[in-house]
């Protein structure tokens, strides 16, 4: 698969390719984490975007944000090229998506010594939910439990935080992401019920064609050769599902 030069033009301006991630306390199909050794971000957004600057043979420069919700709300500043981040309606009037690579499923994380069994147990007022503001899970969690009081955080640090400060009932996120902060908190739980079901795809900048149809191309590509799998599996990530190809975001 090569780029074309629209598809470099509008996917590289600068000469390299900026891929927006979150850094977070756990690893997912979205979130990437420090390297102990070196404290440079890791994960599968890493391996993704360093593969497809590859392809276009440019550089990459990795753009840091505190959540995809940060990174879909910079869309218009022009600091980054492509993202790989979970599908809802609302993003997909801000930015544009290329073909999903993960099948995304969002749960709470449950404070240890609750009695929240159930997302019926979550959905009340006196249950306190963190969620990541900006966030497809985020928004989701506020559909599913409209009863129950929500406390937006910047990251999933902030949430974790708080829940061991007793602030929190339940934070929502990812099953990957929640599932890799339950050792950080002794007596947690994660739900078996999920309020969400989606995908985490790629995604580029309104009104860019060309770089689209490249960047849906290469998660195809990536899909099929293994080349996803082998990120999800390097994360630690070994029991999350690849999208099948030709699916939609």
């Amino acid at each position: 698969m090569a780029a074309t030069d629209a598809a470099s033009k509008e996917l590289a301006p600068t000469g390299k390719l900026r891929v927006a991630i979150a850094v977070g306390p756990s690893a997912s199909a979205l979130w990437t984490v420090r390297d102990p050794a070196t404290g440079k971000p890791k994960g599968v957004p890493v391996d993704l975007g360093t593969a497809m600057a590859q392809k276009l043979g440019v550089p990459v420069e990795l753009i840091e944000y505190a959540s995809s919700g940060e990174i879909v709300s910079s869309r218009d500043k022009g600091a980054w090229d492509v993202t790989f981040v979970p599908v809802d309606d609302e993003r997909k009037k801000a930015i544009d998506f290329g073909a999903p690579y993960h099948l995304l499923q969002s749960t709470y994380l449950v404070a240890p010594g609750s009695a929240i069994r159930t997302l019926a147990d979550a959905n009340r007022a006196d249950v306190l939910i963190g969620i990541v503001d900006g966030t497809a899970t985020g928004r989701a969690a506020v559909a599913a439990s409209p009863n129950a009081t929500i406390a937006k955080v910047k990251n999933p640090d902030e949430a974790v935080d708080m829940m061991k400060a007793g602030k929190l009932d339940a934070i929502a996120l990812s099953r990957e992401s929640v599932g890799g902060l339950v050792d950080g908190l002794p007596g947690s739980r994660v739900l078996e019920e999920a309020f969400l079901n989606s995908t985490t795809a790629v995604a580029v900048p309104q009104n860019k064609p060309a770089a689209r149809a490249f960047v849906t191309a290469f998660i195809e590509e990536a899909k099929a050769s293994g080349l996803v799998r082998r990120a999800l599996d390097a994360a630690g990530l070994k029991t999350s599902q690849v999208a099948p190809v030709g699916m939609k975001a």
